[in-house]
């Protein structure tokens, strides 16, 4: 393993705090992450995570960028590979039966015969995430069949949202907040892909999705949040709602039939990135 000094990998990981850090950063590959949200969703100390950051990176397992002021932190998704490979070929003899599910997911293909599955979550499934599944809708035709739900969904939609949505000429016929439980149910629909569309639910322990579905996170800031005058509140909606559509369009114009899964990886990556 040439990359990255694999018993430092281990020991860095080792530690809960830590691993927790590493886990959290890898829900928002490959976008980087400010450490004061990191220490407010951890719920570590921002002494102790400066620790846990350095050793990290000290451990080649994450980098950090300057961006103004700021430090923002990523994972070194690169040397991650790495240190699987090593666990894999080298600790592992290449034995079949320890690379064969990872052989399987990666070439799993993404379904020609069938609409795909496509599930946008946010916490409060109120806004953001119903934007999002209404805008597949109506863009994806016949191709998609979108879903959202919440982490923590509140008992109705926002009405700021819903009167954007019918201003836009999109139907709010059947849209409802959920939890995504409903989801991980027996005979739910199985994903094709799940998207998280804010920074909350990305933070949320979930178990792994059924049939390992394409993911990415393509946050949004919280309109519902949004504080000031109505107008100003308003355009709060607008402009989630149009970077959203943004990203959707974008989406649903890749050529599905023509990429593999890490191409399309790659792809959705770059459509949270906003490099488009």
């Amino acid at each position: 393993m040439e990359q990255i000094d694999a018993p430092l990998a281990f020991t860095a990981l080792g530690h809960p705090g830590r691993l927790a850090v590493f886990r959290l950063l890898m829900r928002r590959v490959p976008q980087a992450t400010r450490p004061g949200e990191i220490a407010r969703l951890t719920g570590v100390k921002p002494n102790t995570l400066s620790h846990h950051l350095a050793d990290l990176e000290a451990a080649g397992l994450i980098r950090s960028e300057r961006q103004g002021r700021a430090i923002l932190y990523s994972v070194a998704l690169e040397n991650l590979t790495a240190l699987v490979g090593y666990l894999v070929a080298d600790c592992g003899r290449g034995r079949p039966e320890l690379s064969a599910a990872l052989i399987a997911q990666g070439a799993r293909p993404v379904p020609r015969s069938r609409p795909l599955n496509v599930l946008f979550i946010c916490s409060g499934n109120s806004a953001r995430s119903i934007f999002a599944e209404a805008i597949l809708r109506d863009l994806g035709g016949d191709r998609f069949r979108a879903f959202s739900a919440g982490t923590r969904p509140g008992s109705a939609l926002n009405p700021i949202a819903v009167d954007l949505l019918r201003r836009n000429g999109l139907p709010v016929e059947g849209l409802r907040a959920k939890h995504i439980a409903e989801f991980e149910l027996p005979g739910a629909p199985r994903m094709d892909f799940v998207f998280t569309v804010c920074d909350a639910a990305a933070s949320e322990e979930c178990a792994p999705w059924p049939g390992a579905p394409l993911t990415a996170h393509w946050g949004v800031a919280d309109p519902v949040q949004a504080e000031g005058t109505e107008a100003e509140r308003g355009l709060a909606f607008a402009r989630a709602f149009s970077e959203l559509h943004r990203r959707i369009a974008a989406f649903a114009a890749l050529p599905f039939d023509t990429l593999d899964r890490l191409a399309l990886q790659q792809q959705l990556d770059r459509i949270g990135l906003d490099d488009l």
